[in-house]
């Protein structure tokens, strides 16, 4: 099988390169438009997989029609603006005081009015060039950008996040069961989603953790929303619900744009597999360091996350076995309230023939009338990307939930169209 990763050059492909040499993909094929990053990516990538019998050859390429031809399947993980685009995202919107973090708020936007219209050109000649490959999204924001390759892609395209399966592993964890055995009824849009339910044997054992408030703040979710805003909420929140709940908190947070930047720049001046490890176990320790007031544990350093969903996803699209994860699709029918073309995050049932949605109960009222102006503010970024519009734009940051006056939202706009050369459309 030929797989293609688009954004070849980004940091974090040496993670899914190591899950994929278990066997299964024959060629790698790693396009970016810097050729000096995918140079330093495919040193790492070779001193990875020096004596590892079976490593997929690895050729890199700047030709978007040379990395997807006929390939089986593609991974989307660009970052459009680079690591300067963040930085900025974040800068302009703390300066207005809102959060500027990339997949929410205010900086979320700017992104994905950066991001889409990309997506949307890379589904397009994917599909003239590819038609039958499957497209696995990383890029965020994973939902949004999903959402706008689905457009052109149907069901061939599917999101993925780590956060929900880090969750999951970490409450089972904490309620001391094996999360092979147990069903999470997890259920939202990506970085916006509840873990309601943990039945093991037909038991919700979910309930014992939130009465535990030893246990409950013994991983990261309980020690970041705490033990009483968990029993008052029935359910433990995905990490990233803590910029909703704790604005005013959050809003003044230190630029993560910023220090990717520099750490990153170091890296791909001397890349080499032994400075990709220290880089990374950085990152990962100071990942949404903002939010905590102690040093990430250990077990949340473990490698395992998106890599591992991703090729496990791609094994059971290949034929294999059925496997159930938590994804990002088309929602159908399966989550009450949410239209059915919207892109929703909910445990799906995958083998060769896709990706469907498993059917859950609605949310309450709280959660879905969050996710509906989420939603609703996601919307409004589809349409102003793929029509240009200025009046869309706005009605992206004026209706989002964490940008509390439309005079902030035009001021935003603004800014963010001086700054970012790919808004232009929006000029």
């Amino acid at each position: 099988m030929r797989l293609a990763i688009l954004g070849g050059g980004g940091f974090r492909v040496p993670l899914v390169h190591g899950a994929l040499l278990g066997g299964g993909i024959t060629e790698l094929v790693l396009h970016d438009v810097d050729a000096v990053r995918l140079a330093a990516i495919e040193r790492v990538l070779a001193e990875q997989a020096a004596g590892r019998p079976g490593a997929p050859r690895v050729r890199t390429t700047t030709e978007l029609a040379h990395a997807v031809s006929d390939v089986d399947f593609v991974f989307s993980a660009i970052r459009v603006g680079g690591l300067r685009g963040r930085r900025l995202d974040e800068q302009l919107a703390c300066a207005e005081g809102v959060l500027g973090q990339e997949t929410v708020g205010a900086g979320g936007i700017a992104y994905g009015l950066r991001t889409v219209p990309v997506a949307v050109a890379l589904a397009r000649t994917i599909g003239e060039l590819a038609p039958r490959a499957w497209v696995v999204n990383f890029t965020n924001p994973a939902g949004l950008v999903t959402e706008a390759m689905a457009a052109q892609l149907g069901g061939r395209v599917i999101g993925i996040c780590d956060s929900p399966v880090g969750l999951c592993r970490r409450v089972a964890r904490a309620l001391g069961v094996d999360p092979a055995t147990a069903w999470f009824d997890y259920a939202g849009l990506n970085h916006l989603g509840w873990l309601r339910a943990v039945r093991v044997g037909g038991e919700d054992v979910l309930p014992r953790l939130l009465a535990d408030a030893v246990a409950l703040e013994s991983f990261e979710e309980g020690k970041l929303f705490g033990a009483a805003w968990l029993r008052a909420l029935g359910a433990v929140p995905n990490e990233y619900l803590h910029y909703y709940y704790f604005a005013r908190e959050a809003a003044g947070s230190a630029s993560r744009g910023a220090f990717l930047l520099e750490q990153q720049r170091g890296f791909y001046a001397d890349p080499s597999l032994a400075s990709w490890e220290r880089t990374r176990l950085e990152r990962e320790a100071t990942y949404m360091a903002e939010t905590r007031s102690e040093e990430r544990a250990a077990d949340d350093l473990e490698g395992g996350g998106y890599e591992k969903v991703a090729v496990a996803l791609m094994r059971a699209l290949a034929g294999g076995e059925r496997t159930t994860l938590i994804l990002n699709v088309r929602n159908g029918s399966a989550l009450p309230g949410v239209p059915p073309d919207a892109v929703v995050e909910l445990p799906c049932t995958v083998d060769g023939n896709g990706a469907r949605p498993i059917a859950t109960g609605p949310l309450p009222d709280h959660a879905l009338g969050l996710v509906t102006a989420v939603k609703a503010a996601e919307r409004a970024v589809l349409e102003a990307a793929t029509t240009g519009s200025r009046d869309a734009a706005l009605r992206a940051f004026a209706v989002h939930s964490l940008v509390d006056s439309v005079s902030v939202a035009r001021r935003l706009l603004d800014a963010y169209v001086s700054a970012h050369p790919e808004l232009a459309y929006l000029a």
